[in-house]
């Protein structure tokens, strides 16, 4: 892997990654002035977690035109983008609207409000700099070169020394809410440990305590015995529909031994992990025989402090098509007592799943 260091014109850093040598053929770009951004974390004291806010968020980019299009490689200068011509595959930015920031000023106080600065960082990743393609069009190498990113970038941003957690996802499909077409994901590092982590680490370390296993590997072998929700298995690393899935063709993709980070994997891992990865993303497009809209999460362990390697690394893909045509809702249960309804059985949509074919 080859990366180079710039920085924009508004101060944010630019990080290219290529599989060649990097060239840069223009100077490096900004699409405008630098944005104040003041995020502010309040305590949210029944559920136990920050909620942030960014009020500068409002005034990001939205669906714009092809020929505006932030993410490609700036070739009119008067109309500049994020990023520089040149031969490169991946680049990374810090985000010029971001939920949280490294210098975020400490708010104003608010009677009988627990408020604190949004501290952290978020940096968005363009997986490649055509903006026709998707994630699972990549090829192979490239979504391997991602996972050496992801790894990479979680390494860096826990060097910072104030980072607890690094989540990397990408949200794909305005029918979740993106509101840039060309194929990029995000990464927030946050300063504290969110809910659906610390649920996790709690949860793999009560496994452990009580079977001396790690859960990963418990649940590899048991998938793998079953044989009925495996989608793809590579040796070193294997789909799944999880037996508890929460969405219709909710899709894991695991490592085979128990890591806890991305930059634990041995390179033949990684290479492994790419290739599944890159299957159960076209077993998804192919499903409908139309793109699915997903969110896809890089689930790690937390950072900064004394290792969690009882934390299970996988890749959660959440599709958001039901079926085809009909898409899912959170309702009522989801979002008012945070217990899912799935209309299919784990077994019958990997059965569909394994039995696509795509070219």
């Amino acid at each position: 892997m080859y990366s180079e260091d710039f920085l924009k014109p508004d101060g944010r850093a630019l990080t290219l990654y290529s599989l060649t040598p990097i060239r840069v053929d223009s100077e490096i770009p900004s699409p405008g002035e630098a944005v104040e951004a003041r995020p502010v974390l309040r305590w949210h004291p029944l559920r136990a977690e920050w909620v942030m806010y960014a009020a500068h968020r409002l005034g990001r980019t939205f669906l714009p035109p092809p020929e505006y299009n932030p993410l490609a490689p700036t070739h009119d200068p008067q109309h500049p983008t994020e990023l520089p011509r040149g031969e490169y595959n991946i680049a990374v930015f810090e985000n010029r609207f971001p939920s949280l920031t490294l210098n975020a000023p400490a708010p104003a106080p608010v009677p009988g409000v627990e408020a604190r600065a949004g501290i952290g960082r978020c940096e968005v990743v363009v997986f490649s700099q055509d903006a026709s393609g998707t994630l699972g069009s990549l090829p192979v190498e490239q979504v391997r070169l991602l996972i050496d990113v992801w790894a990479d970038r979680t390494t860096r941003l826990t060097e910072i020394g104030k980072i607890r957690s690094v989540l990397c996802f990408e949200n794909r499909g305005v029918e979740v809410g993106v509101t840039l077409h060309h194929p990029h994901g995000q990464i927030y590092a946050y300063d504290h440990i969110p809910p659906v982590s610390a649920t996790m680490l709690k949860a793999a370390q009560a496994h452990q305590h009580a079977t001396g296993h790690p859960w990963l590997a418990d649940f590899v072998a048991e998938e793998r015995a079953v044989g009925r929700r495996v989608l793809r298995d590579e040796g070193e690393a294997l789909s799944v529909v999880p037996p508890f899935a929460r969405y219709s063709y909710e899709t894991w993709v695991l490592p085979a031994r128990p890591v806890s980070l991305l930059s634990e994997l041995t390179a033949s891992e990684r290479d492994a992990f790419a290739a599944v990865l890159k299957d159960a993303l076209l077993r998804l497009d192919a499903l409908f025989g139309v793109r699915m809209p997903y969110l896809l999460t890089v689930q790690q362990a937390p950072v900064g402090g004394e290792p969690h390697p009882e934390f299970p690394l996988h890749i959660e893909i959440y599709p958001y098509f039901r079926a085809k045509g009909r898409l899912k809702y959170l309702a009522g249960t989801e979002q008012g007592a945070g217990e899912f309804a799935n209309d299919k059985l784990p077994e019958v949509a990997a059965e569909e799943l394994r039995a696509v074919t795509y070219a």
